[in-house]
């Protein structure tokens, strides 16, 4: 493996977070194959744009057509990727939704829709990458989580349920993919409020009649943006989304078996890591207990 140059598959890189991680890890010299679905449809013009991202700035960058949501479109991405390069260094699970609401207001279906998307889709895409990483005897599962999976808050009820889902597949499947060689790490971004198109393009409960019954509460939700860009600024940490494709590139150019679990990227300065040092801690005690803990998690860390 060539320490310096790695074989990285971003996964909802149209846009926001995936879009800043991809060209992040392609500046910094690795081989990048942006994903995302409908390329020639839907897409055709963010793929259009990457590409001439790529080309003005001579980056190694692809654009491959996955929808996280088939199993055979994830499985057909990856193979296209082994059959150009032979390995696959890395996986990147992104792509994602967001649902702002009461969540009273939300159908099943939509709460199931976002649970799909948010976390069973890395479960798909491991399920594609998993066999080529344990073949090669390394591998970097890494996912853009939340800090809304520790913290909690009001007006995200099936978001939040969708990211905690998700960091839960990649924790266990983090303990079971060790023996492998193959490492996780799950970034950790606060709430971005510019250069993504998360709350733009939010979904709105099915069920107005319900969230009428909650009187004024729903108008709070209008003016979260505004909320979260004034603690930023009161941090003096109003980052964007290049923070989270800068993290990705720190830990790619960290040494195989030095990595950190989770990476908290947050302007608001919530203080999960302080949580997470805790959990870690009882984590890695009860699996000695089990007599498990060879597969236990690293620390995690919060970048600088």
């Amino acid at each position: 493996m060539k320490q310096n140059k790695q074989v990285v598959l971003v996964t909802g890189a149209g846009s926001g977070i995936g879009r800043a991680v991809a060209l992040s890890l392609a500046r910094a010299g690795h081989q990048v194959y942006a994903s995302m679905r409908e390329i020639q449809q839907t897409n055709r013009e963010r793929t259009d744009a990457l590409l001439e991202v790529a080309r003005k700035e001579n980056l190694s960058l692809d654009v491959v057509e996955l929808d996280v949501l088939s199993e055979v479109a994830c499985q057909a991405a990856v193979n296209q990727i082994l059959a150009k390069q032979g390995r696959l260094d890395v996986v990147v699970n992104n792509a994602g939704m967001l649902m702002t609401g009461i969540t009273e207001a939300f159908s099943v279906e939509q709460a199931a829709r976002i649970i799909d998307t948010n976390a069973l889709s890395w479960l798909r895409v491991n399920r594609a990458v998993l066999p080529a990483m344990r073949r090669q005897g390394y591998g970097l599962l890494m996912y853009v989580g939340s800090t809304t999976a520790r913290l909690h808050e009001p007006f995200l009820g099936p978001y939040i349920a969708s990211k905690a889902a998700g960091d839960a597949i990649a924790e266990i499947m983090g303990m079971e993919v060790r023996p492998f060689g193959i490492e996780s790490v799950i970034l950790v971004p606060g709430a971005f409020t510019s250069g993504t198109e998360h709350f733009a393009h939010s979904n709105a409960p099915e069920y107005l009649a319900i969230e009428q019954q909650y009187g004024d509460l729903p108008d709070r939700i209008a003016s979260l943006g505004d909320r979260l860009n004034a603690i930023d600024a009161a941090n003096g940490d109003a980052l964007d989304v290049s923070a989270v494709g800068q993290a990705a590139v720190d830990v790619l150019a960290m040494p195989r078996g030095q990595r950190p679990f989770r990476v908290v990227i947050d302007g608001q300065r919530k203080g999960t890591e302080a949580i997470d040092a805790v959990y870690h801690e009882k984590q890695v005690a009860f699996l000695r207990q089990m007599g498990l803990e060879d597969l236990a998690p690293p620390a995690p860390r919060q970048m600088p």
